[in-house]
């Protein structure tokens, strides 16, 4: 009975070894207990109890059991499954024929209650696996179809993405690679008049973003007799990028002065003025095409910027003139920047003091007054009000103008004398305003680099040895620095981080250049050291960075360098004299001021210099105007240089100064930090280069 049962539900079980036949009896061998329970205890609800038609029960157990065995694939149960029906065959032959009839009809009405429960919605064993299967790889199918969309989606902007930025990262490189190359030229433009440093501005002509060079420039004809040759004078602009000649104005004198960026409402392009002894001329920065000249005479300083003084909505101009004769006087003279007509009659005073001329220069007090500081030997101050009551015998009906600050009156000691900004027994040497980026042949006609350097404080050096700073607010100085004569302009950067800013001088002495670093704050010396003399009374140049700090460049010949505690050998007399061959260009940041960076070595003279930014490309260029010697006494070639920094600094050659054993030891060890440092150094115009230290 048992077995019987068993081949009826399909039931499976083991084998067993003497029967031959699976045995529902041993199934505990094989199966859980609780499994077997809901076998035994449900075996009613599959098909025994209903007609006794044991094959739709013996469909549904299989079906069950295919749902209880969880992964176990379709392809095994079919094998089992005809395993089974194999084994029922071999054992339906050895029946009666007449038991073999009544269970075909058992089997005919078993696939009928399949049949129907089929139609009932139970779910049938080949056909739902069949339905179950294809549905199941249609699901997939659109499953992979989504997941490859998303991922589209997801690849395509990224791939794209990383292509542009290979692009770039290759393209943008070589682009600024070309660009650096086009900035390192080298041209020959007339000839050097001696050691005159020649006139040298920086301004923007052709509209491309960087600043062009504009230079006075001799020319000598070709005369066999030297006795006999003529000289041409011209102002001629060269392109920053290339180094060609972009425009060239021939004019009947030596240039002294050029200044570019006077804005006429008229004139939407840059206009330059060209300075001679005896005349100004106004041309188009552009084209060079004169615009207005007017013939003045001994003209012996650069156009100072006036607010407006014809109410025409142009800035007007101002020229100090001195005659070669002594008896004649100081003259101030108001020119229009519109017309180029002089304003009124030149003012003239007469100056008791000995010595260079100072300024003229424009400040703007904190009440908002006009003052022109300027002198001889000294430097004194008067209302730009006075100056035009004094020109236009009226009072000027711009109202800034005719402003005056009680604090500075009240420094006056009669009515109608001069405001006294300094006098004294040593003569003064320069003056110029504390700010930035002033000076270096940036002395521009705009507005905006003029705005801060007319308020202000002032460095002072006088006596040839002395630096001071004096307050602009009650006109006292605020410290003192002694040093040996100092035979250049200072140079004004950020050496510390303290936000004011500081002094670069150079001083020479026995043959010995010294370069020193005085503290804007308080006068005291921040770094000091010395080279040969090179023989050049040439300004050095601070140069802002996008730290914050200054890197100054400066040129020397060899650095001295000292052993231990071993005093420093004094050069002979006759070594001291000689001039050096070689002229070195140095660039030191105030990160490593022990170490200098050679940028760049020539035997030339250079006679002046300028620096340019390249906000686009985090640069900056230095040019120089130098006297290049020639043979047979000929005179030398005037060559105006260009080279960008940080291309020179890849090059450069780094220096150690004060070297001993154990410093030149740690310098090889940190040759590779200096190196990267000053690789990824870069420069900027911030804007704090305008700034001054506050008035305290």
């Amino acid at each position: 009975m048992a077995a019987a049962l068993s081949r009826a539900l399909k039931l499976p079980g083991k084998k067993g070894s003497d029967l031959g036949e699976y045995d529902p009896l041993t199934q505990a061998d094989s199966d859980d207990e609780s499994e077997e329970d809901d076998l035994v205890l449900n075996y009613p609800r599959n098909g025994l109890g209903r007609d006794s038609c044991l094959g739709s029960a013996s469909s549904k157990l299989r079906a069950g059991r295919s749902g209880r065995l969880i992964g176990a694939t379709d392809e095994a149960q079919d094998d089992e499954d005809d395993e089974e029906e194999d084994e029922w065959t071999d054992q339906l032959s050895s029946k009666p024929r007449r038991g073999r009839d009544n269970l075909k009809g058992g089997q005919y009405w078993s696939h009928r209650d399949s049949g129907t429960g089929e139609d009932r919605g139970g779910a049938g064993t080949s056909g739902s696996g069949g339905l179950g299967a294809r549905s199941s790889e249609a699901e997939e199918k659109r499953k992979r179809a989504k997941n490859a969309i998303r991922s589209a989606f997801f690849l395509v902007p990224l791939a794209c993405a990383t292509l542009i930025v290979l692009l770039c990262a290759f393209l943008v490189p070589c682009q600024k690679a070309e660009l650096e190359k086009k900035l390192q030229w080298e041209r020959a433009l007339g000839d050097a008049g001696g050691v005159t440093p020649p006139a040298l501005a920086l301004w923007d002509v052709d509209g491309d973003s960087v600043e062009d060079v504009l230079l006075g420039v001799t020319e000598c004809t070709n005369d066999t007799h030297a006795t006999k040759r003529s000289k041409i004078y011209s102002a001629v602009a060269v392109c920053a990028v290339s180094g060609r000649v972009l425009w060239r104005k021939v004019v009947n004198e030596s240039v002294m002065y050029i200044q570019c960026g006077l804005q006429r409402s008229t004139q939407p392009s840059p206009v330059c003025l060209v300075i001679g002894k005896s005349s100004l001329m106004a041309v188009n920065g552009t084209t060079g095409k004169k615009l207005w000249s007017v013939v003045i005479g001994n003209i012996e300083s650069q156009a100072v910027l006036l607010p407006d003084i014809q109410d025409d909505s142009i800035p007007d101009l101002l020229l100090a003139t001195l005659p070669s004769d002594v008896t004649l006087d100081l003259s101030l003279t108001l020119i229009s920047g519109l017309t180029g007509k002089r304003i009124g009659d030149p003012v003239s005073f007469n100056l008791t003091g000995q010595g260079k001329l100072i300024g003229p220069l424009l400040h703007e007090t904190q009440q908002g007054a006009f003052y022109v500081l300027f002198g001889l030997g000294n430097v004194q101050a008067i209302s730009l009000q006075d100056i035009c009551f004094l020109a236009l015998s009226k009072r000027p009906q711009t109202r800034s103008i005719g402003k005056k600050d009680t604090n500075w009156e009240n420094l006056k000691e009669t009515n109608f004398s001069f405001i006294r900004i300094y006098r004294g027994l040593e003569r003064v040497e320069f003056l110029l305003p504390l700010v930035a980026a002033f000076g270096n042949n940036r002395n521009s006609l705009d507005t905006v680099s003029n705005l801060y350097s007319t308020r202000s404080d002032w460095v002072l050096v006088y006596g040839a040895s002395t630096l001071s700073v004096l307050r602009q607010r009650d006109l006292h100085k605020d410290w003192t620095f002694s040093s040996a004569p100092i035979h250049s302009e200072p140079a004004l950067g950020h050496f510390n981080n303290d936000g004011v800013l500081d002094l670069f001088v150079q001083h020479s002495a026995n043959g010995i250049m010294t370069a020193q670093i005085i503290n804007g704050a308080n006068g005291t010396s921040l770094w000091k050291a010395e080279f040969v003399c090179p023989r050049l009374v040439l300004k050095a140049s601070a140069i802002s960075t996008s730290t914050g700090q200054s890197v100054f460049l400066f040129w020397a010949s060899e650095p001295i360098k000292t052993q231990g505690n071993v005093a420093r050998t004094t050069m002979a007399p006759a070594v001291a004299a000689a001039e050096p061959l070689i002229r070195k260009l140095f660039l030191m940041h105030p990160a490593y001021p022990t170490v200098l960076l050679q940028l760049s070595s020539t035997t030339d003279t250079a006679l002046t210099s300028a620096v340019s930014y390249l906000e686009h490309l985090k640069d900056a260029t230095y040019i120089t105007v130098s006297s290049r010697p020639t043979p047979d006494s000929e005179p030398g070639a005037q060559i105006v240089k260009s080279m960008s920094l940080r291309a020179a600094i890849k090059r450069g050659q780094v220096i150690q100064l004060g070297a001993n054993e154990k410093s030149e030891a740690a310098a090889k060890r940190g040759a590779l930090e200096v190196n990267t440092f000053f690789r990824r150094l870069s420069f900027k115009l911030q804007d704090e280069i305008w700034d001054h230290k506050p008035a305290s």
